[in-house]
């Protein structure tokens, strides 16, 4: 049960209910990390501009590697919400339960390329230290496997995003809805 009050798609009204139902339109449907911001309903809009623009924009990581980013954050911070819907995206991709769940449990446990295993090194030190980047380059990795600078900014969007969004959800007591991968638009 979420933490504060929150504003249910049958109770909107106005402009609230004009982002909502353009939520549905172009997302399939309402997730409840949406509707934790309805008491600030244009933060709902430049929320959903912000993960449009680091997940789905042109990029040198796949939309794949920025889930599996996702969820790596997301394990790292016992968010098990993103952790579900971000596994339920990346199995968009993968088309592969068992491999899928047994990453989400472990990346260490799935056999990954040396870009894929990198990024979610990456993602996990970056989650868990941040403070180690002060003192040491954590991109170097990634400079060393031929990663571009932008690939680099869009994965530490990627990271950055996560460790805000995984907050909200965890701050707030937003719950997992039922069927959270079914409905979405990938």
């Amino acid at each position: 049960m979420s933490r504060i009050k929150v504003i249910s798609y049958e109770e909107a009204s106005g402009r609230l209910k004009e982002i909502y139902n353009d939520l549905i339109s172009k997302r399939g449907k309402l997730a409840e990390v949406h509707t934790i911001q309805s008491l600030r309903p244009e933060s709902i809009v430049k929320h959903i501009d912000l993960y449009l623009e680091i997940m789905f924009s042109k990029s040198e990581l796949t939309r794949a590697e920025r889930e599996m980013m996702a969820v790596v954050v997301s394990k790292a911070n016992g968010c098990m919400y993103c952790q579900k819907h971000h596994a339920e995206a990346l199995n968009n991709y993968w088309k592969d339960e068992n491999k899928t769940e047994t990453f989400r449990m472990s990346y260490q446990n799935v056999q990954l390329d040396q870009k894929e295993l990198s990024l979610c090194r990456y993602a996990e030190q970056l989650t868990q230290n941040p403070e180690t980047a002060v003192n040491n380059d954590l991109t170097e990795p990634l400079k060393k496997i031929g990663l571009s600078d932008e690939a680099i900014l869009d994965a530490t969007l990627v990271v950055a995003y996560f460790n805000f969004v995984n907050r909200i959800v965890l701050a707030l007591g937003v719950e997992l809805e039922e069927n959270p991968g079914s409905g979405y638009k990938y």
